[in-house]
This record gives C-alpha cells, sequence and structure tokens, in this order.
C-alpha cells in the first residue's frame, strides 16, 4: 500500500529500528514503547487487520509469533514473561491498519489490560 506506514518501513523508504528481518517478516522497536521491551513483528505482506486474513496467510501468522519467541529470548524475557497481542480495529486500539504483533516484556504485566 502506498500510504501504510508499516509498508514504507518494511520497504525502507522510512527507517526503522529493526530488530528482525527475512523474506516474509520484520520486527523492529516500537516509537512509543508501553513496556521496557516493545517490539512490532508485521508480515511484508500488507493485512490490514486480522479480519482480512485468508486461509493461505496460516504460515505467516505463526512464522510471526516464532519470530516473537526468538526475540523474547533474545532479550531474557523466556524466564520471566512476556506478552504477544494483536489488536483489531479502533475499539481494540488498533492505529496502523497492516497487522502488527506487540512483544512486551521486562516489566510485570498487569491483567486485564485496558
Amino acid at each position: 500500500m502506498n500510504d501504510c506506514l508499516f509498508c514504507k518501513i518494511s520497504n525502507g523508504e522510512i527507517s526503522g529500528d529493526i530488530v528482525y528481518e527475512s523474506d516474509s517478516v520484520l520486527a523492529f522497536n516500537d516509537i512509543n514503547p508501553q513496556a521496557p521491551t516493545h517490539v512490532l513483528v508485521i508480515p511484508r505482506k500488507h493485512i490490514a487487520t486480522l479480519n482480512d486474513l485468508k486461509s493461505e496467510d496460516r504460515e505467516l501468522v505463526g512464522e510471526m509469533h516464532m519470530v516473537a519467541q526468538q526475540i523474547a529470548g533474545e532479550h531474557n524475557l523466556s524466564e520471566s514473561g512476556y506478552r504477544t497481542v494483536f489488536n483489531c480495529n479502533d475499539a481494540a486500539g488498533q492505529t496502523v491498519f497492516h497487522i502488527h504483533l506487540h512483544l512486551l516484556g521486562g516489566r510485570n504485566l498487569d491483567w486485564p489490560p485496558g
């Protein structure tokens, strides 16, 4: 998408603090972190919301979770704990309409959130 912020980061038009990249997935530090570790894991393929996922995206979403697991390990969060979250649409707090998995950790995370 021409006007999608995350597509622009993915294709290098806008810089991001990238912590992981592959042909299909990119991960970068959130510019407004809500925890000491706050990484966004995105697919390079533009998918606006979770509602727009197709059956062929199953592997891609699984890869996003595996990348989050890897990054959590690299940040020594595996034992203490971390959270992964997808927000879907306005009422859930989605502000960029390109699916992204939030990886949060490094502090105690309350429940329920928000």
